[in-house]
């Protein structure tokens, strides 16, 4: 047989005289380029087919909304407690309010559970109470008292006019429009005037600016006021009106009752006795605020009334302050009505300051208290000795009557003693009212 090549290049390795196979061959680019290979024609580029897309899963935001399941019995009868209580949410509500059309043991429980809910919690007005403002100032000015106080016989006023400018914020055109009839005694007899809302607003404002014009502030009515009481200035005002009182009149009269308000809180404690001119006769300073204080409320009263809201008396203190001025001004009254002859003439001449026949004022309820009125004249001091006669009157009543709202007949009084003394009081009560 021949033998293996033994030439040197033969392809073969020798290891000791012995021929090996040869290792594997190194990548084409790893040989020596004097050996590299020859390269191969390319391959025509072959189109790949298409590969079928498979559909993208929907997400969760496209995925249709599963409707949870309905409560189940007992989770809707155990929601009964919080439906009575109006405790549900918008959801369980519907939930319960639906089950209860079809289920008639719980819709028996319901109706029991409202009951009992309904004695547990009244229902009560959802208007703000009206002392409201008064007691959360008390509160703060308690707290932190105000650098200016306000005087405290102005403050009845001052409270009257906020609360009635509270009843008006929310009026519309038409209810500044509702006919009012203000009500008054005169000459033994009943009067009244009808009006407006805006009507009484501007009442009150020309009115009040008899106390302006006494602090030497703008009269509401001009230069041209004419010269005169209540009755003659709101006659003009009404009268100067081409148009219908409107709305418009509220902001002068709530700017004007700062105005005093301010005023009177800067001007010191003297400015009290400052005499006001009502016409026929004159009030001090502080017995005048009183005195508006008064008519606002009953004004206010007569506007409630045409617009069927209800309306509070003021607070206790505030009410005896205004008790108490229609009470001082009674011996006045009863003079000036026996000099009109509407009144029993006096049974002795008593001299200032001497004690005289003297009629007790009790006065019942919130505000109220006890007074010694003086009977044969107004410079005489009364005197619990010399009583003759004896008036009991709730307080809301006896301002009634001093408003001229009831007459001296319709007010249910609580009397003893001197007949004749005890109506010629009340007479002289109904004589302090006035348009």
């Amino acid at each position: 047989m021949n033998g293996p090549p033994q030439s040197p290049d033969d392809g073969y390795e020798r290891l000791g005289g012995q021929a090996r196979i040869p290792g594997p061959r190194g990548a084409a680019d790893d040989l020596d380029p004097g050996h590299a290979p020859r390269s191969m024609p390319p391959l025509p580029a072959m189109p790949l087919p298409a590969m079928p897309q498979a559909p993208m899963p929907p997400t969760p935001a496209e995925l249709p909304p599963v409707a949870p399941p309905p409560p189940s019995h007992a989770v809707l009868k155990s929601l009964l407690g919080a439906w009575a209580l109006a405790a549900c949410s918008a959801e369980e509500t519907q939930a319960v309010e639906d089950h209860l059309t079809e289920c008639a043991p719980c819709a028996e429980e319901a109706l029991r559970l409202r009951d009992a809910v309904g004695l547990l919690h009244p229902e009560e007005n959802l208007d703000l109470k009206p002392l409201l403002r008064s007691r959360v100032l008390e509160d703060c000015l308690g707290k932190r008292p105000a650098r200016i106080p306000v005087p405290v016989w102005a403050s009845p006023y001052d409270t009257e006019t906020a609360r009635l400018d509270a009843l008006l914020q929310d009026f519309g055109d038409s209810e500044w429009h509702t006919p009012v009839r203000l009500k008054w005694f005169e000459e033994e007899r009943r009067r009244s005037q009808r009006t407006t809302v805006a009507g009484v607003i501007g009442h009150l404002l020309t009115v009040d600016g008899l106390i302006a014009s006494a602090l030497g502030l703008d009269d509401p009515l001009g230069p041209d006021a004419p010269k005169g009481g209540p009755t003659v200035r709101t006659e003009h005002f009404w009268g100067a009106s081409v148009n219908p009182i409107t709305r418009q009149v509220r902001d002068p009269w709530r700017e004007q009752g700062h105005t005093l308000v301010r005023t009177v809180s800067f001007a010191g404690r003297g400015v009290a006795e400052l005499a006001v001119d009502y016409g026929g006769f004159a009030l001090p300073l502080g017995d005048a605020f009183l005195e508006r204080a008064f008519e606002c409320w009953v004004h206010a009263w007569d506007i409630a009334e045409a617009v069927d809201y209800p309306y509070e008396p003021p607070s206790g203190p505030h009410l005896h302050g205004m008790i108490d001025l229609a009470a001082r001004l009674l011996p006045s009254a009863l003079a000036q009505r026996r000099r009109a002859g509407l009144a029993a003439p006096a049974r002795g001449l008593v001299a200032a300051g001497a004690p005289g026949r003297t009629l007790h004022l009790e006065i019942e309820g919130s505000g109220g208290g006890g007074w010694d009125i003086a009977l044969d004249s107004p410079g005489a001091k009364p005197s619990p000795e010399r009583t003759v006669a004896e008036i009991a009157l709730d307080g809301i009543e006896f301002c009634q009557l001093a408003a001229g709202h009831i007459s001296p007949e319709e007010a249910a009084v609580g009397q003893h003693g001197d007949r004749e003394a005890i109506r010629d009081v009340l007479f002289a009560a109904a004589s302090l009212s006035r348009l």
